[in-house]
């Protein structure tokens, strides 16, 4: 693969240059990245989101991969990545697309009927009502074809009720993706129906959750007799989990592509300016090697990245190697969030911003870091996709399969 722009995209590169330039202040070469999901995201900030948004909608920058029908503009997915890297370097509002965008408008896309997609997609790309995923529950995280958040027919509606967690922004977000059960008679993934649930319908309760570095980015989310019309549905009904595997595919491949990069010159800097004996810690061979073992891991997503990309170009959806991206990349984070408290010595116990390097930054890195490796699948679910359904290996023994949901024990086994 030639990782060098062809003339035509150097050419699409610079187009893009120009219209952010006429639209962005440009970031400081020195900047450190934006801080962790959830702390940026008042309503003043949500609306100038939605305004950048527009601008780029109404001036044929916005979702570039997606159809013309749809507000795209049919491009291919190494101009999407163009735009990326250049709008990257750029002052942004809150990214507060990137489940609507990149993860639910292709679900809509691959299930949705005619009139759903003519109904919802276009207005997605423009951004002006927000979208999140409703997913988790309590009891069904990792093992998300156990949800227990029921729909029941009632005429020309559904009736759901349950609750889900860690929901991402949904204390903003106009519309939402459920996927709720439907048949507790079949079994755990056969009984699941997916649904398009408007975020302002009566009882429905969303309560942030306070996340251990102060932000509020996630949220619990409550359904009481929550009416949802047929014409919601996305999908068959039962059909839920095949819906859902396509949102989670997109999900993977999205919070695995980032590979540390940004980070990276972040800690560099850190490196450069912190000491160690006296000296620059950047001088310290240990150190030097660490960001060493850093980088290479880093490039190794960003060609795992590239393949992906080059699947996509190809007119394939995200598969089962997405998972690699994300089960290396989100523990890389991790890693460099906790590398860099280190190098900060004692500071690095403090989370003040006024008295910590690069604004504290760190620490709230590594404090917002655990839910990355939670979400879109745990280390565990992902290994275990890799093994299965990449590498072909014998699946794990499951005590429930083929088993009706209502009959799959809960707790542990009766004394009696």
């Amino acid at each position: 693969m030639d990782f060098d722009d062809t003339p035509q995209e150097a050419e699409f590169r610079a187009r893009c240059r120009a219209f952010l330039e006429q639209h962005l202040e440009p970031l400081d070469p020195d900047e450190t990245s934006p801080n962790m999901l959830g702390e940026r995201e008042d309503d003043a900030a949500i609306q100038r989101a939605k305004d950048w948004q527009a601008t780029k909608f109404d001036n044929g920058w916005a979702v570039l991969t997606w159809p013309k029908e749809y507000g795209g503009q049919g491009m291919g997915r190494m101009e999407a990545v163009i735009w990326g890297q250049e709008e990257a370097k750029f002052k942004t509002p809150p990214a507060i697309y990137g489940i609507g965008h990149g993860m639910l408008g292709p679900t809509l896309m691959t299930h949705g009927s005619d009139e759903q997609k003519a109904q919802y997609v276009k207005e997605m790309a423009r951004g002006q009502e927000v979208w999140c995923q409703l997913f988790s529950e309590p009891a069904a995280g990792s093992d998300l074809a156990g949800l227990r958040t029921t729909a029941v027919r009632d005429g020309d509606e559904w009736v759901l009720n349950g609750q889900k967690i860690w929901s991402t922004g949904a204390h903003y977000c106009d519309w939402g993706m459920i996927v709720t059960r439907t048949d507790p008679n079949a079994a755990k993934h056969a009984g699941l129906t997916y649904f398009i649930v408007d975020m302002r319908s009566p009882g429905i309760e969303v309560r942030p959750i306070q996340q251990i570095n102060g932000a509020s980015g996630f949220n619990e989310v409550f359904f009481s007799d929550v009416r949802v019309p047929e014409g919601n549905r996305l999908g068959a009904e039962g059909n839920g989990w095949q819906v859902a595997i396509t949102t989670l595919m997109n999900e993977r491949v999205a919070i695995g592509a980032g590979g540390g990069g940004g980070r990276l010159k972040d800690l560099l800097t850190l490196a450069r300016e912190s000491r160690r004996g006296g000296r620059p810690a950047i001088e310290d061979a240990s150190v030097r090697q660490q960001i060493a073992d850093f980088w290479i891991t880093s490039k190794g997503l960003q060609y795992v990245g590239y393949r992906t990309l080059s699947a996509l170009s190809r007119g394939g959806t995200p598969g089962p190697e997405g998972a690699i991206g994300k089960a290396v990349g989100a523990p890389l984070g991790q890693q460099l969030a906790a590398f860099a408290i280190e190098l900060q010595g004692a500071m690095g116990a403090l989370n003040q911003d006024d008295l910590v390097p690069m604004e504290a930054m760190w620490q709230d890195a590594y404090l917002g870091s655990p839910g990355l490796r939670i979400a879109g699948g745990t280390d565990e679910i992902l290994k275990n996709i890799i093994a299965e359904r990449v590498l072909g290996l014998p699946p794990e023994m499951r005590v429930d399969k083929d088993k009706p949901f209502r009959d799959v024990p809960t707790g542990p086994p009766s004394k009696s």
